[in-house]
């Protein structure tokens, strides 16, 4: 007769293994993203789309005969948090690929540690062009920064008839130096003038001093590359100082805090942005749709890059065939003509993607679409 201990044990062992098979059957992916902190609303977005994404694709069956397992973890918005998580994913998760994140500083913090474990790193929404020299397993879905900075030089001119302008910038974000460079560069270019150009940096709450320095030199529209937090502030306390020029930013304004906290004074307001669900494509309109239905609310451009990186990972393990590091590598690197919520997304050389942009503002407390903007 068996003993109902040993019998137990084989029964539990049986179960312990079988759940541990279908664990290691799983396709595991890492995600990392600003859950919490200043940025929250950055990470919680690109987690809808992403997360979205994943879910699509396993209620159709998965890939390769085998479902997602998407692993989540929170930088909590702070310096040094994201190179901690993709350690623990590379060597510990034993994840085949990483997406992550939205904001360029944090991403630049993970793709050495991608690049030297040969594990491929697609970020939604790193704007910094130094993110890709990273090496050849970095990857991005969204436009860069010397396309951002062109284009807003470009609206400055052309459509708010701006010739004297000021750029305040942040010193401690890659992307809002980078940004404003391009800027700069363009507008000066194009016959204008940088009559001033302030600094801040990440953190700061009373730009004042600043605002009061554009207001002397006669400027007709303030550029400010920077994160929602801190363009509220700046919009805010413009006003407050009487200044009633254009204010205008990049992808880093698009969060409803933005408007929470900036209220009144961002109406008006301008930014370049990778989406809008104003979009009347049927491939916007259809994702769009679908978030809607999934969230229960609007989706925007976090969410669709967030959406677009997991699917161009989807796609390329599809035409792969494999999860291996070096030929998942190659299959990314080829993406072409994929068609993303946030546009087509085809890579070049520098593993960039070649897309349009779009123009929003700030009208009734909700973002609403300006124009289309191409390379």
């Amino acid at each position: 007769m068996p003993h109902p201990f040993r019998t137990a044990l084989c029964i539990f062992s049986a179960a312990f293994f079988a759940a541990a098979a279908r664990r290691a059957d799983t396709i595991k992916i890492g995600e990392f993203a600003s859950m919490t902190g200043k940025e929250a609303t950055f990470g919680q977005f690109a987690h809808k789309g992403t997360l979205q994404a994943i879910e699509e694709v396993n209620a159709a069956g998965g890939v390769l005969g085998r479902k997602i397992e998407l692993l989540l973890e929170d930088n909590q918005s702070k310096p040094g948090e994201s190179a901690t998580i993709v350690k623990k994913f590379i060597s510990r998760d034993k994840v085949v690929a990483i997406l992550g994140e939205i904001v360029s500083s944090r991403s630049l913090e993970a793709a050495p540690i991608c690049q030297n474990a040969k594990i491929p790193l697609i970020s939604p929404g790193a704007t910094a062009p130094e993110f890709t020299t990273r090496g050849d397993y970095i990857f991005r879905a969204c436009f860069i920064d010397p396309f951002a900075g062109t284009i807003m030089a470009k609206f400055a001119k052309d459509t708010l008839k701006a010739r004297r302008v000021a750029v305040l910038s942040s010193v401690s974000s890659a992307q809002s130096v980078g940004i404003a460079k391009f800027f700069r560069d363009r507008f000066a270019a194009d016959g204008g003038a940088v009559v001033a150009d302030q600094k801040f940096s990440e953190g700061d709450k009373d730009f004042r001093a600043q605002l009061t320095a554009i207001k002397a030199a006669g400027a007709e529209g303030i550029f400010a590359p920077a994160y929602y937090a801190e363009a509220a502030l700046i919009c805010k306390q413009a006003r407050d100082l009487g200044l009633t020029i254009p204010l205008f930013g990049t992808d880093g304004w698009e969060s409803s805090e933005l408007i929470s906290i900036g209220g009144a004074a961002v109406e008006g307001c301008y930014l370049v942005t990778h989406y809008s669900p104003e979009n009347q494509s049927p491939l916007v309109a259809a994702y769009h749709a679908r978030f809607q239905k999934r969230w229960g609310g609007s989706s925007n451009a976090l969410s669709a890059l967030g959406y677009d990186s997991a699917m161009m990972l989807i796609d390329a393990i599809k035409r792969a065939g494999t999860t291996d590091g070096p030929k998942l590598r190659d299959a990314i690197a080829a993406t072409k003509n994929f068609p993303g919520a946030a546009g087509t997304i085809t890579l070049d050389a520098n593993r960039n993607p070649t897309k349009s942009a779009v123009v929003l503002t700030v009208k009734n407390g909700k973002f609403a679409f300006v124009q289309d903007v191409s390379p």
